[in-house]
């Protein structure tokens, strides 16, 4: 099996060495590039398993790239930024990243993040990437809604991993713990505003009505119970 991609997106020479050294003797293939242009550059030619972005480019503004990434790209997107405050995190998941690393760190600290993010992803695939609801089919292998028309939108990894979790879980309530147990990240305000930023833009690609969503209901102090009829195929 090839060993999982992961490219660096950061200004700083000494920070993509030391994680590209850590990344592959940790048995992962890298590619490091200093100027968002030229990473996506080779978005054109190569596709990662797992991309990790500064914010602070010299050329691109981080959180505009983190977010077409998100909405483009098959890849776990994660942050790493010495932006520390509360805000720029909560801001990060909203656009679609699936994790968020301070600066300074420890390269080991990224590779197991990195490891579990990918088992995570393993763990909760499910045997087949396409799923029918409702007039509905989602295609995870890349990252598609498709209405009854055949017209389709496309969701980000991180939305992915919410409707995964529902599609899964078929009319069974999912609480808030369940939720951060299953997707991960740390419990708290941001996570809760992520989750939240997440299921509303899930509902409105599922075309749902915001005062009356018929697909992903909340159950206000419990959690979350998706309603839908789902086949995976």
């Amino acid at each position: 099996m090839t060993a999982p991609l992961v490219t660096i997106l950061d200004d700083e020479p000494e920070i993509r060495l030391m994680l590209a050294e850590a990344l592959e003797d940790a048995g992962f293939r890298t590619m490091s590039f200093g100027r968002a242009r030229e990473f996506e550059a080779a978005l054109q030619k190569t596709t990662p398993d797992v991309c990790l972005v500064d914010l602070s480019l010299p050329d691109r503004d981080g959180l505009t790239l983190v977010h077409r990434l998100a909405l483009e790209q098959g890849a776990i997107v994660i942050i790493i930024s010495g932006r520390a405050q509360v805000q720029d995190r909560v801001t990060g998941l909203e656009l679609g990243a699936d994790d968020y690393i301070i600066k300074p760190f420890e390269p080991a600290e990224v590779v197991a993040r990195i490891r579990a993010r990918l088992r995570k992803d393993r763990a909760v695939a499910p045997t087949s990437n396409t799923a029918s609801f409702n007039g509905w089919v989602a295609h995870f292998d890349r990252y598609a809604l498709e209405d009854e028309s055949g017209t389709e939108t496309t969701f980000s990894h991180a939305e992915g991993e919410v409707l995964r979790l529902f599609l899964d879980n078929p009319k069974r309530l999912i609480s808030r713990n369940q939720m951060q147990e299953q997707l991960g990240g740390a419990a708290g305000e941001s996570f809760d505003r992520a989750m939240d930023v997440r299921i509303s833009r899930l509902r409105t690609k599922l075309q749902e009505d915001p005062k009356n969503p018929q697909l992903i209901k909340t159950i206000y102090g419990a959690g979350y119970i998706f309603l839908g009829e789902v086949i995976w195929s």
